[in-house]
């Protein structure tokens, strides 16, 4: 004997493991824009700002500039730490031969090289213009010689981060569309075999919120297991990714991944409730012909 058909009872394999599909890959461009960020700030706050000094100043002078140059509100702090980085003419000598591989002490009689400081800045200061405005600001401080920067790194990477933030962006939009298409198609034919008991309940005089109300309690629900199971794939790609690549655990902010994770199973019951309202409404406004 055949079992009789109820309301909201409809295949439903596909539409969780396409939802979970869809769910999956949004959770993973949000992953990638989380990680991009954290590295693209710890680009920016790595980079370091060349401060020599005048020739001869003794350990009084330089605790005093040290002192001065912490104040300014440009310096990036560890903490409580200061992220200046004293480097004398001599390590500066070991590391230009180091890096050259030539010992220019045999033609020198002398180490034309100058005791330096190495400063990190605020990543908000990480622009051409701001970057000037340190660099003469320093050079005003008294014991100040010079100050470099790496003018052309800096332009370079503030045009890639801009291009790769913009194909990302017009990526998630395309998905998104994408995803919303396919889901409205997918719970459509899905409920194409509920479409005449849809009616006949119409006939009987069941409000249109009655006969929707079982279509969207399995909307959610099936949002919510697409989304419980993209979020737990989801962490455990990250698990994996972090075992194997080094230095990936220092991009980590655990509290924005889980964040996303929570927000991926949001957007599953939300993605689930409203596709299946479109097409239950759908259903609802057919005429009788076109139901067949």
């Amino acid at each position: 004997m055949a079992s009789k058909k109820k309301v909201g009872a409809y295949p439903s394999g596909m539409i969780l493991f396409s939802l979970t599909s869809a769910l999956f890959l949004i959770g993973f461009c949000g992953m990638l824009v989380l990680q991009s960020k954290k590295l693209v700030r710890y680009i920016r706050e790595n980079n370091e700002v060349r401060v020599f000094l005048d020739k001869d100043l003794d350990a009084g002078k330089l605790e005093k500039l040290h002192a001065e140059i912490v104040k300014k509100p440009y310096v990036l702090f560890n903490g409580t730490s200061p992220q200046i980085t004293f480097v004398s003419k001599d390590v500066a000598a070991k590391e230009f031969m180091a890096d050259t591989k030539e010992n220019f002490t045999n033609f020198l009689n002398e180490n034309p090289l100058r005791d330096s400081y190495r400063i990190k800045l605020q990543e908000d200061y990480f622009e051409e213009a701001r970057l000037q405005e340190v660099k003469t600001d320093l050079e005003s401080v008294n014991g100040v010689f010079e100050v470099i920067y790496q003018e052309n790194i800096v332009d370079e990477i503030n045009k890639n981060i801009t291009k790769i933030y913009i194909i990302m962006s017009v990526f998630a939009v395309i998905m998104l569309v994408i995803i919303v298409v396919l889901m409205n198609n997918t719970i459509r034919l899905a409920l194409y075999s509920q479409r005449l008991l849809i009616r006949s309940m119409q006939l009987v005089g069941a409000t249109n919120g009655f006969i929707q109300l079982p279509f969207l309690r399995r909307g959610m629900t099936q949002g919510l297991m697409s989304g419980i199971v993209a979020a737990a794939l989801l962490f455990i790609l990250l698990q994996v990714a972090l075992r194997n690549i080094d230095g990936l655990a220092t991009l980590q902010e655990p509290e924005k991944i889980a964040i996303l994770l929570g927000a991926v199973v949001v957007l599953g019951v939300i993605i689930g409730l409203i596709s299946t309202f479109q097409a239950v409404h759908r259903y609802l406004s057919l005429s009788l012909d076109d139901l067949y």
